[in-house]
């Protein structure tokens, strides 16, 4: 199903500033027995993208949008994924943008991606070429602009691989292509900054946030390809994907164990309440 501004539709006017410039924001949230996953952190996120690229989102836009959401779960009796975007609207042509657009509400459901099992215990992995351009403005938002990913993503076929790791230009690790990422080193846990570029995901704040409450506080810091090489243990996670460990890194011809703080996080996430 497909809401466009509240209405069934499945095209978009092409004056909108989303399909013309990549002006806008989306979040993808799980549907999972009966709710979604983590909403409030989601739309909190939406939230501030939209005050960062200063897209209008009032409290009355806000509550349209909830209740297209609900309009789209109501039609859903299985799991699923819910996709919300938001663009400043159509018209104008031009980088400038006029005060009072309208912004273009689009809530769209779409099934379930089928993993492959065994992820839970394990995945392949490999470092991406395609490097990621530092631009604090837009770090830790998801805006509509993928093209880095899109293109990290294409650099391979091989199916056994399940994920890539991006690296910005000064060769910090920040995420996986789809993912964050988190490292552990002599018993301690470790994640990227996203201050630079990056998407600060809800998955991995819920981790933090999980781990702190676990007493395995993590250190948010810069990491480089020397981490990556020397971690004991490797994970990669989302709000779709949950936790994968990472047992094997192609560019090292490198094995990790699915190891015990891993282990840990992945029993205590299956546990959580998610319909928050």
């Amino acid at each position: 199903m497909i809401l466009i501004n509240g209405q069934p539709e499945n095209r978009i006017d092409v004056a909108d500033r989303g399909l013309q410039y990549g002006d806008g924001l989306f979040e993808t949230i799980a549907y999972r027995h009966g709710g979604l996953e983590f909403l409030s952190d989601h739309l909190s996120r939406l939230k501030e993208g939209c005050d960062r690229l200063k897209i209008g989102f009032s409290a009355e836009q806000q509550q349209l949008l909830i209740q297209d959401i609900q309009s789209v779960c109501q039609q859903l009796n299985h799991n699923a994924v819910v996709k919300i975007i938001l663009t400043r609207g159509s018209g104008g042509r031009g980088y400038r943008y006029e005060a009072d657009m309208q912004t273009t509400r689009i809530i769209s459901s779409h099934a379930m991606p089928v993993y492959p099992v065994h992820n839970v215990y394990g995945i392949k992995v490999r470092i991406c070429h395609q490097r990621l351009a530092i631009n604090p403005s837009l770090a830790g938002i998801k805006h509509l602009n993928r093209l880095e990913q899109i293109l990290a993503r294409n650099e391979w076929r091989d199916e056994t691989i399940a994920e890539g790791l991006m690296l910005d230009y000064q060769d910090r690790l920040i995420e996986g292509t789809m993912s964050n990422v988190f490292l552990v080193k002599d018993n301690k846990l470790f994640t990227t900054e996203i201050s630079s570029c990056g998407i600060a995901g809800i998955m991995r704040k819920q981790l933090i946030n999980l781990a702190e409450k676990l007493e395995m506080p993590v250190h948010i810091t810069s990491l480089t390809i020397d981490d990556i090489n020397s971690a004991d243990e490797m994970f990669v996670c989302n709000s779709l994907l949950g936790i994968w460990p990472v047992i094997h890194i192609t560019d090292f011809n490198r094995d990790l164990g699915h190891g015990p703080i891993t282990q840990k996080l992945q029993k205590a996430l299956n546990s959580l309440d998610r319909n928050q």
